[in-house]
């Protein structure tokens, strides 16, 4: 950031945006073969057992004469003895040039298990994206590392091998959290995983909740993806949405369906969703107001001189100049 001091600096518009994630649900096919399906009924299980989420976001804040001005945010949430607390880090403001951006890549990456040495830096359109994924790694082993017997919620699921999942990375977060007697538990919100041309989280239909439908048996054509968690479909609430449950495949089968059962009874479950999972999205998320403020904040601090540049698809299109600058 003190590089940037005294630059021009442009705030978007509209950066209410945040960077597109990839945790979510990276299969590069539409249809699964699978064997079969098998529904399971759940019941709560209250046992005063710690649940823990983790979420990160980022967004960007606008353009200088040399880069792109970005922050990043993350945030844990843990409901203990029927209380939620949480922690939050950030806002972080980075300042990103094609001059620094491989120093700064290279300190995301070598607090996330991955090698600096060799690396491909990303263009400046995507190293944002990339910083919160190496960020969300980074909180995600901290928390594996220090929890005990607790659940562990991730945003997104457990399929490796893309660029920003590594089977190496996403294999060792979950070693980490066996050894310390953890459940790892992955929910997507979408998913793009279909089984005999239907949508994965459209299969339960009208089965009444709580209740799973493990999709037995998983595999797809060779290639680098690799599944480290066994899928479900998971219907916790009545009128309420389902998701894509990814839980570590290494933890035997009883102790995945207790940790299932001791989440219901260990946390809300606000229309199927859990309530830590949601917090620490909510509380991650930038707010337009906390944009503006940022924003400001930066200018003041490093002498940055605030302008707005014409809108080009505007001058050229009137009305009709949609796009990303419209």
């Amino acid at each position: 950031m003190r590089s940037v001091h005294g630059e021009r600096f442009q705030p978007y518009a509209n950066p209410y945006t945040p960077a597109e994630r990839s945790f979510e649900d990276p299969l590069p096919v539409a249809d699964s073969d699978a064997t079969g399906t098998q529904l399971i009924r759940l019941r709560p299980l209250p046992d005063e057992t710690t649940v823990t989420a983790i979420d990160v976001s980022s967004i960007r804040l606008g353009e200088t004469e040399t880069g792109l001005l970005c922050a990043i945010r993350g945030v844990i949430v843990w409901k203990e003895k029927g209380q939620y607390r949480y922690l939050r880090l950030g806002p972080f403001p980075f300042h990103i040039t094609e001059e620094n951006k491989r120093e700064i890549y290279s300190l995301f990456r070598q607090y996330s298990f991955e090698r600096p040495e060799g690396m491909m830096t990303p263009s400046l359109l995507n190293i944002q994206a990339r910083m919160g994924n190496l960020f969300e790694r980074w909180l995600q082993m901290c928390v594996s590392s220090s929890c005990r017997g607790d659940l562990i919620l991730w945003d997104g699921s457990l399929t490796a091998g893309t660029v920003d999942s590594p089977v190496n990375v996403v294999s060792q977060l979950l070693e980490i959290a066996r050894i310390g007697f953890n459940s790892v538990l992955a929910f997507s919100k979408v998913s793009r995983l279909r089984l005999h041309g239907h949508r994965i989280i459209d299969l339960l239909g009208e089965c009444q909740p709580p209740c799973l439908l493990e999709i037995e048996d998983v595999h797809f054509p060779s290639g680098p993806i690799r599944l480290l968690g066994d899928i479900y479909i998971a219907k916790f609430s009545r009128g309420s949405c389902s998701f894509r449950l990814d839980i570590d495949r290494r933890i035997p089968r009883e102790q995945r369906l207790e940790a299932m059962q001791k989440l219901l009874g260990n946390d809300v479950l606000h229309q199927g969703y859990p309530e830590t999972l949601r917090l620490a999205h909510i509380f991650s998320t930038f707010t337009a107001s906390e944009v503006i403020g940022i924003q400001r904040y930066v200018a003041q601090e490093w002498g940055l001189r605030m302008v707005t540049r014409p809108n080009v698809r505007r001058l050229l299109f009137g009305p009709f100049g949609k796009g990303p600058e419209g």
